[in-house]
């Protein structure tokens, strides 16, 4: 496919580093748990370029956000060669692997591929998104990724990752910075650089008696989201594999001066 052969609009490739060691260790993890398909296709998928670790969460952990075990100890066994399961979060997933279980630097942090989709607000719920955060917090390279539809498109992702992760290692990406990728369910037009879209959450609380007499809440609800030109919802719906950057700076900086001017009316500074 021709549209595998890319350049990154408004990503510069000029100053690139040198290529790291030939077998960079690549972090692998996700918070559908250590038995999901999506991870098993990604550790397959990037067979070749450099020594793969997976440190996953033992059961199911979406939407663990970037939450971790303080204090605690966390249960972590050796499945197999190469593969841990942590009884913990995405987050101390990466927290374990890089203060503990890997004796070398990670070169490259990659999450995913998650069954569901991660576009917009989702972001800051989604334990997939968490553990590339925690990377980029640690100073490596990182990135999540997603499935519009578990599964679906599974060859062109691999094939746009397996090209994607040289430049990553090569540099590619400022500090503190990390892409969040999705990947859409039809066929397959090309790659978009995109923005955060907006996601509208219908959320409601279900009340339940239980057994005992006790009351129990079930957190569920209906999600759709706002139609934006250069979103990654339009990016991914239309065809597109949407790459996101996120940058770690939650600071809103067009905010700080109106912000001073008002303290300053008040007295308050």
């Amino acid at each position: 496919m021709s549209w595998l052969t890319l350049s990154f609009k408004g990503l510069i490739l000029k100053e690139m580093k040198q290529t790291p060691s030939p077998k960079p260790l690549i972090l692998l993890v996700n918070d559908d748990g250590i038995e999901a398909r999506g991870l098993k296709e990604l550790y397959d998928g990037l067979k070749g370029l450099g020594r793969r670790f997976v440190v996953a969460p033992a059961v199911d952990q979406s939407a663990a956000s970037h939450s971790f075990t303080l204090r605690k100890p966390i249960r972590v066994w050796r499945l197999r060669p190469g593969w841990f399961a942590v009884h913990g979060t995405p987050t101390d997933c990466v927290l374990i692997s890089h203060h503990g279980i890997l004796r070398r630097a990670i070169d490259l942090v990659v999450s995913g591929i998650n069954n569901s989709p991660n576009l917009g607000d989702d972001v800051l719920y989604s334990g997939t998104v968490a553990a590339a955060i925690e990377g980029a917090l640690l100073g490596v390279p990182a990135i999540a990724v997603s499935y519009l539809e578990a599964g679906k498109n599974l060859k062109p992702a691999i094939e746009f990752l397996r090209q994607l992760v040289p430049l990553l290692l090569n540099g590619i990406l400022p500090k503190k910075t990390l892409l969040n990728i999705n990947i859409p369910a039809g066929e397959v037009k090309g790659v978009k650089v995109t923005k955060l879209g907006r996601r509208i959450y219908r959320d409601m609380a279900i009340r339940e008696t239980l057994p005992d007499g006790g009351v129990s809440w079930t957190i569920d609800g209906e999600m759709s989201f706002a139609e934006t030109r250069g979103s990654d919802f339009e990016a991914v719906y239309s065809g597109y594999i949407s790459v996101t950057p996120l940058h770690l700076d939650m600071t809103h900086h067009s905010e700080l001066r109106r912000l001073e001017r008002v303290f300053q009316k008040l007295g308050l500074i």
